[in-house]
C-alpha cells in the first residue's frame, strides 16, 4: 500500500492534492469501439468479446443463461450462506421501501387549476454485477432489490462469466433469491450496451444500474441519456477520521478491507494527533504486508487542525465510505453532507454497509456524492405529473400566459390560451 503524509492547506485544496495524486496513475479508456461492435453487430459482438475478455476457456454459443440454471443454484447453496444472503436481502427491502412514496401528491392552486404527481415505476432495469473470476452476489442484490421494492416488472442481470463461460454458483442462486426475470453471461463495458441498446437476444432496459471497472464506469457515461443510470461508481474509496480513542488494528483491518477492492481507490486517514496517523500507517503497513488480497493503493494521510476540520476535508473530497471512528467526529456526523454512506461510531465497519446492514453499497466515487446518492427505488421511479385547468382557471391564468409568452416571442402560446379565456367569457 502507497502511503502518503499530506499538509493541512485548508480542507477544499488538502481534498484536491489527495484527488490528484490518487488519479496520477490512472489510464483513460475509451470504450467507443466496443460501442460501435455491439450495436452494429449485436449478439456476435457480445459472444466474440466475451471469448476474449472472459470466456477464455471455452467459447460460449450463446450469452443467455436457461431460466433453469439460477433455481438449480439456489438449490444447490450452502445453507449458512443462503440464509445471510436472506438476512442482506430482507434488511436491504426494509431501507429500499422506507424510501418508497407511492401516493399521488395533487396541489390545488388558487386560481382554480390542479397539479397531480405521482410516481411510476420504469418498466425495466438492467443490473450489472462485477464477476469473472471473483463472484459478487452482494451487488446483485443491490440492485435487484430496490428495483423489485420500486415496482419494476422485468429485470435483467447481466454479469460477465468466468474462463469456462459459465457464471458462478453464488450469482446464479443470488439472481433466484432475488426473483431475476432474465440472466446473462456477459460483462464489462459490452454488457452495458447490449442493456441500453438491444441485440438478437437481449431486449433493451430502461435503466441500468450497478458497479463496475473502469470500463463499465466509461459505458455507462456513455449510454446516460440513453437510458437512465445510478451512478457513474468507479474505483471504491475510503476516508475515516479517527481519534486517541481508536484501536488504529481495527482501522488498518477496515482500510486493507476497502484495498481488497483494488489497487485503484483513493483511502484517507484522517486524525488530530500525528501519533494516531503514526499508529494508523504502522498497523496498516502490516497487516498490508501479511495479507493477500491487499491491492496497492494508495492511503493519503492527513492532520487535521479538529474535528470539525476534517469533517470539512471529507465534505471536499466526497468519499463513497466515510467511518467516523473519533468520539468527537460521531457527534458532528450530521453535518457529514457529500460521502455516499457514513458509517458512525467504532463498531460501524464498512463491511457492514458492503453486505448486510440494510444501506446500499452501490454509491457514487470520484466526488460525485455533491449531486449523487445512495442507489435506492428513486432511480427506478419515474414522476408524471398531471395538469386540470377548468373553464374559470383558464380565464383566469390566460392573462398571464399571454404576457409572459410574448416576453418571450412565443405569440401562439399566448393565443392558445387566449382562445379558452375568451370562450368561457
Amino acid at each position: 500500500m502507497r502511503q502518503r503524509r499530506f499538509e493541512w492547506r485548508g480542507a477544499a485544496e488538502t481534498a484536491a492534492a489527495i484527488r490528484e495524486w490518487a488519479a496520477s496513475e490512472e489510464t483513460p479508456v475509451d470504450v467507443s469501439k466496443i460501442e460501435a461492435e455491439v450495436r452494429g453487430e449485436g449478439d456476435a459482438a457480445l459472444l466474440r468479446l466475451t471469448a476474449r475478455f472472459d470466456a477464455t476457456e471455452r467459447s460460449p454459443e450463446s450469452v443467455a443463461v436457461d431460466p433453469d440454471v439460477p433455481a438449480r443454484a439456489l438449490d444447490d447453496l450452502d445453507p449458512a450462506i443462503r440464509e445471510s444472503l436472506q438476512l442482506a436481502i430482507d434488511n436491504v427491502r426494509a431501507v429500499a421501501e422506507a424510501q418508497l412514496g407511492l401516493e399521488p401528491r395533487r396541489v390545488d392552486l388558487p386560481q382554480g387549476q390542479s397539479v397531480t404527481v405521482r410516481e411510476l415505476a420504469v418498466e425495466s432495469a438492467g443490473v450489472y454485477a462485477p464477476g469473472g473470476r471473483a463472484a459478487y452476489p452482494s451487488s446483485v442484490l443491490m440492485g435487484a432489490i430496490p428495483a423489485r421494492a420500486a415496482g419494476v416488472e422485468r429485470l435483467v442481470l447481466a454479469s460477465p462469466p468466468g474462463p469456462t463461460g459459465e457464471l458462478n454458483p453464488l450469482v446464479l442462486a443470488t439472481a433466484a433469491l432475488c426473483e431475476i426475470d432474465e440472466v446473462y453471461a456477459v460483462g464489462g463495458a459490452q454488457a452495458i450496451f447490449a442493456l441500453a441498446y438491444g441485440t438478437e437476444t437481449i431486449a433493451p432496459v430502461d435503466v441500468v444500474v450497478g458497479p463496475g471497472n473502469a470500463w463499465v464506469r466509461e459505458a455507462k457515461r456513455a449510454v446516460a441519456g440513453q437510458v437512465g443510470i445510478d451512478s457513474l461508481a468507479g474505483p471504491s474509496e475510503l476516508m475515516l477520521v479517527a481519534g486517541p480513542e481508536t484501536d488504529p488494528e481495527w482501522a488498518a483491518l477496515d482500510l486493507c478491507a476497502q484495498a481488497e477492492h483494488g489497487a485503484e481507490g483513493p483511502l484517507i486517514a484522517a486524525a488530530t494527533e500525528d501519533s494516531v496517523l503514526d499508529a494508523i500507517a504502522a498497523a496498516t503497513e502490516r497487516l498490508a504486508g501479511e495479507r493477500q488480497n491487499v491491492g496497492d493503493s494508495p492511503l493519503a494521510l492527513v492532520t487535521a487542525p479538529g474535528a470539525r476540520a476534517a469533517i470539512e476535508l471529507a465534505d471536499a473530497f466526497a468519499p463513497e465510505h466515510l467511518e467516523l471512528l473519533d468520539a468527537e467526529a460521531a457527534t458532528l456526523a450530521g453535518k457529514a453532507r457529500t460521502a455516499g454512506c457514513v458509517f458512525v461510531g467504532p463498531h460501524s465497519a464498512t463491511a457492514f454497509g458492503d453486505y448486510v446492514a440494510g444501506s446500499n453499497h452501490v454509491l457514487p466515487t470520484g466526488g460525485a456524492g455533491r449531486f449523487s446518492g445512495p442507489l435506492g427505488p428513486n432511480v427506478f421511479r419515474r414522476k408524471v405529473a398531471t395538469v386540470e385547468v377548468p373553464a374559470g382557471a383558464a380565464a383566469k391564468l390566460a392573462p398571464h400566459v399571454e404576457t409572459l409568452a410574448r416576453a418571450e416571442g412565443f405569440p401562439l402560446h399566448g393565443e392558445s390560451a387566449m382562445i379558452r379565456a375568451e370562450e368561457n367569457a
